[in-house]
């Protein structure tokens, strides 16, 4: 298990210093900690949500992976930011959807 912990915190570590080939083999070791932490985000979310749990985890994985300045402190760090990356992007969703609600962007006449 430790070993596993730090051979994550090297693959994250590898991808901030650019090394693409690292999220290849990062992703599959969190996935299912992403689906069940998105999981039980969408709990909270009305019951006909356009974006699903699958959805969610590969949108946050997308945002956390193009963040750089990031000194990826290990697994849990990544766990919490994953976490705050799943947020941000309920919000924007509930932000576009309500943008869309009332007129998306058009001039008032």
């Amino acid at each position: 298990m430790a070993s596993d912990v730090h051979e994550f915190t090297e693959l994250l570590q590898a991808h901030a210093r650019g090394d693409g080939a690292a999220l290849d083999r990062l992703f599959p070791k969190v996935y299912d900690e992403l689906r069940q932490m998105a999981r039980g985000r969408m709990r909270h979310e009305r019951a006909d949500h356009t974006l699903g749990a699958t959805e969610l985890v590969h949108e946050a994985f997308f945002r956390l992976v193009r963040l750089d300045r990031i000194d990826w402190k290990g697994r849990a760090h990544f766990l919490a930011m994953a976490s705050q990356a799943m947020r941000n992007v309920l919000l924007d969703h509930a932000e576009h959807r309500g943008a869309q609600k009332r007129g998306g962007g058009e001039r008032a006449v």
